[in-house]
């Protein structure tokens, strides 16, 4: 089927999807009515007022929550490839509670090499490996080195903290491998989240990065648990590539002492 074909249908869905208040979504995007009816309870539940977004691409996932799950507070866009950074600043011109960062957040401040792949969803600080999957080969393949000096969440959130006096903030990890070493650069504020949900490799596609059983650990060591997992590989059927998780700092949930 032709872009314009599902174009078009895709114009009809919205449209039948506002008349009669359901979705309607191919079969393979079933984990996206998943990710959004979850993240509407949680974003209530905990009563989520601020959303650091590490690793925006093109705004996807900001514009779902405002489109999806009816979130109408701050966002903090992290983007480091300049002409994604400045697609982001033009959609959020008429916006004034979503911020746009031109940098790549990792363990800590360091001039380093971005790796802009083929398939600009799949940048990175980390270099492509394909040991593993091949079906990425070409679009997880580097297009183009930028010179960046990178940052921390740690640095980050005191700034818009006292910008925003936000009290529960939600972190959404997206880097492409290396999720893990931005919430090791945020050090002990990492635990003033109320959640965090990170891209986790069951088949690596980034040399050196944690595999899902270490990054759990590894968050769950900071003091949060489980809420959901959310698969994110739409369209390969049978195999599990990655998986999202959706945390909650599990102090929350504990009872407050007399």
């Amino acid at each position: 089927m032709s872009k314009a074909a599902m174009g078009i249908k895709r114009v009809v869905a919205d449209y039948a999807e506002a008349l009669t208040g359901t979705r309607i979504m191919l079969p393979e995007q079933v984990g996206l009515i998943f990710e959004e009816e979850h993240l509407r309870r949680f974003f209530a539940h905990f009563r989520i007022d601020c959303v650091f977004d590490v690793g925006a691409n093109a705004g996807q996932y900001g514009e779902m929550l405002r489109k999806r799950i009816n979130y109408t507070g701050p966002i903090i866009s992290f983007e480091p490839i300049p002409e994604l950074a400045a697609f982001l600043r033009a959609k959020a011109a008429d916006t004034s509670n979503w911020f746009i960062e031109e940098t790549a957040l990792d363990s800590s401040v360091r001039p380093a090499s971005f790796n802009v792949m083929n398939g600009d969803q799949f940048s990175s600080l980390r270099e492509p490996f394909h040991g593993e999957v091949d079906l990425f080969e070409h679009a997880n393949s580097i297009a183009r080195k930028i010179e960046v000096t990178t940052s921390t969440l740690d640095l980050h959130y005191h700034k818009y903290k006292k910008k925003l006096a936000f009290r529960r903030p939600y972190l959404k990890l997206d880097t492409q491998g290396n999720d893990v070493a931005v919430v090791s650069g945020a050090g002990d504020i990492v635990r003033e989240f109320a959640g965090l949900q990170s891209e986790l490799a069951v088949h690596k596609l980034y040399d050196g990065a944690d595999d899902f059983e270490s990054a759990l650990q590894f968050y769950r060591s900071k003091g949060f648990e489980l809420s959901a997992f959310v698969p994110n590989n739409a369209g390969h059927f049978p195999m599990l590539l990655e998986i999202d998780c959706i945390m909650y700092r599990k102090a929350l949930l504990q009872p407050s002492p007399e």
